[in-house]
């Protein structure tokens, strides 16, 4: 079973939305930098136009284990990343964004793909409402998540809450395949307290989950805009046992993950 590429994305830019850019996201907008360009010499009309989101600034803790140095200490992260995008580029104008994402975002109706590299479930479930604010059809959700040595990788689609009924071919997101993880009361459990070196961050996270985990997500998309089709949907990523296992496009997959398809849309259910 495969899963096809939006038709319409393979004639013009394609608009995205990158929410966050610590060390997963920092990492999946320089790799965004070589598709965008990749795609435009294999032929893509236009490539990609991407947006981040993120109201961080850059602190010492992150120089080290995301993609920053000790001169961006103090500087927005969506902002630094962003010029540093445009200049490796020259003509392409990417923008950035200095807010936090929630459910009330607007113009997300504008984007074709949202690629989501938070560290909450609160931020993910928001990502999830903003796309089902959107009037009509349906939007990619690019999902990553990462503990301290694994983590996930899950393109899904979510649609319109307008929408009369569902695509029963439709990718099953985040929120559908994994609903622990858009309950924002699990985040109460966890300790998000901030690192104050990159020696604390790295008791907390192996210094190379979030480029795995952003590679195997780059290489999802780089299948899926060159060659227009996928037969997998993500991946669980585990360093410590050095392990990969692919999440294929296919019913009986999403049927052991709790997925049920009756023809009508089924809004995000887990209250944020």
């Amino acid at each position: 079973m495969k899963h096809h590429l939006h038709p319409e994305l393979a004639t013009r830019a394609i608009q995205v939305l990158l929410v966050g850019g610590g060390g997963t996201g920092s990492r999946v907008l320089e790799n965004l930098v070589c598709l965008h360009r990749a795609m435009v010499a294999l032929g893509h009309p236009a490539g990609l136009i991407v947006t981040l989101i993120d109201d961080d600034r850059v602190s010492t803790a992150n120089v080290g284990r995301q993609a920053f140095y000790p001169s961006d200490v103090g500087s927005y992260k969506a902002i630094t990343l962003i010029n540093r995008a445009n200049m490796a580029m020259g003509t392409t104008q990417w923008h950035a964004k200095v807010s936090k994402i929630t459910a009330a975002t607007t113009g997300a109706t504008n984007f074709d793909m949202v690629i989501g590299a938070v560290d909450n479930r609160k931020a993910r479930h928001a990502i999830l409402r903003m796309l089902e604010n959107c009037g009509y059809g349906k939007r990619y959700y690019l999902d990553l998540g990462n503990r301290s040595a694994d983590g996930q990788v899950l393109l899904g689609e979510v649609a319109a809450k307008r929408n009369k009924g569902d695509d029963p071919w439709r990718l099953p997101h985040i929120g559908e395949m994994f609903p622990e993880l858009i309950d924002s009361k699990r985040d109460l459990l966890e300790d998000d307290t901030p690192s104050c070196s990159l020696a604390e961050a790295l008791e907390k996270q192996s210094l190379f989950i979030n480029p795995a985990v952003s590679l195997f997500a780059s290489n999802l998309l780089w299948q899926l805009f060159t060659k227009g089709e996928i037969e997998y949907q993500g991946a669980f990523v585990n360093l410590d046992q050095m392990m990969v296992m692919p999440i294929a496009v296919d019913k009986e997959t999403w049927t052991r993950f709790g997925v049920k398809r009756n023809g009508k849309r089924k809004k995000s259910s887990v209250v944020a």
